[in-house]
């Protein structure tokens, strides 16, 4: 199991280790980074399990940091260091380009997201009503903004064109946020399932073995098979919204007070949780000494 979980590691960590290099990262600052984490997750842990709080003494027993680097790590985490979210910004403007792709009154005949003008009368699809669908708490303008600037869109005399088919930041600190959040949630899903609990979803394909010109037969094409998958997600799930919204949520302020109030309760005793579907695509040469077949 060590072998295991040391090679695993090791997969994990190299291609992270690479990038942080090439920004000047050395091994110190990884390491104390680190330190953040083993201290965090310790505590994390015994709440996860009901535990008291757990003592300076237990956290560095179980992290192997020495007791009064604990306390200093400990009391900046209560601070909130090392707490770094994408951008509110980032994070409503991808909702907003989610949409576009997705919603079909976005879409022209070719399945494509229109070419939407700033603002129209009312059924007509604008940016303005593009926005308000998200319920974005932002002004359509200081969204365009942050679209524009991000190099998401293009704008041409009064109409938005969608200029790529996802929200990718040309901005590096919402490239880094975005990394942190997919390949965080794809970690937390192979250790929950690693765990023994009930699967969630985590497969692939995968060939080991393909000339170059069958990946290039294929990568437009398993591209926009992935983009089809995630627009069909956000559809469902937005169906699934807007069915739970009209049983519960948007019920009129005219209806009868018991009837509200129970619906109410019922969203409080659901709770409210997350999820995130990726997919995702890689490919790199192999090496002579690695292709099946090839002598010893």
């Amino acid at each position: 199991m060590y072998d295991a979980l040391k090679s695993a590691a090791l997969s994990i960590l190299r291609p992270f280790v690479r990038y942080l290099i090439t920004q000047g990262w050395t091994y110190g600052g990884l390491a104390e980074l680190l330190k953040f984490v083993y201290v965090g997750e310790v505590i994390a842990l015994d709440e996860r399990d009901g535990k008291p709080t757990p003592t300076d003494s237990r956290v560095s027993l179980l992290s192997g940091i020495h007791r009064k680097e604990v306390r200093r790590l400990r009391e900046e985490l209560q601070a909130g260091s090392g707490q770094i979210a994408l951008r509110h910004g980032a994070n409503l403007s991808a909702q907003v380009v989610a949409a576009w792709v997705a919603c079909e009154a976005y879409r022209d005949a070719q399945g494509e997201p229109r070419i939407l003008p700033l603002r129209a009368v009312e059924p007509l699809p604008s940016f303005e009503s593009l926005v308000r669908l998200v319920k974005a708490d932002m002004r359509p303008r200081t969204v365009l903004d942050e679209l524009l600037n991000a190099g998401v869109v293009e704008l041409q005399d009064d109409a938005v064109r969608l200029a790529r088919g996802g929200y990718v930041s040309d901005l590096p600190e919402d490239r880094l946020a975005f990394m942190g959040a997919h390949i965080g949630d794809h970690l937390r899903t192979a250790v929950h399932n690693l765990e023994g609990r009930a699967p969630y979803l985590e497969q692939s394909v995968y060939f080991d073995d393909l000339s170059g010109k069958v990946v290039d037969a294929v990568r437009a094409d398993l591209r926009h098979l992935g983009e089809q998958v995630l627009q069909e997600a956000y559809q469902r799930i937005a169906r699934a919204e807007q069915a739970d919204r009209a049983a519960h949520g948007d019920m009129p302020t005219d209806a009868p007070v018991d009837a509200r109030a129970a619906a109410q309760a019922d969203e409080q005793d659901a709770g409210r949780s997350r999820l995130r579907l990726g997919v995702y695509y890689y490919e790199e040469a192999v090496p002579p000494s690695r292709r099946p077949g090839d002598a010893k």
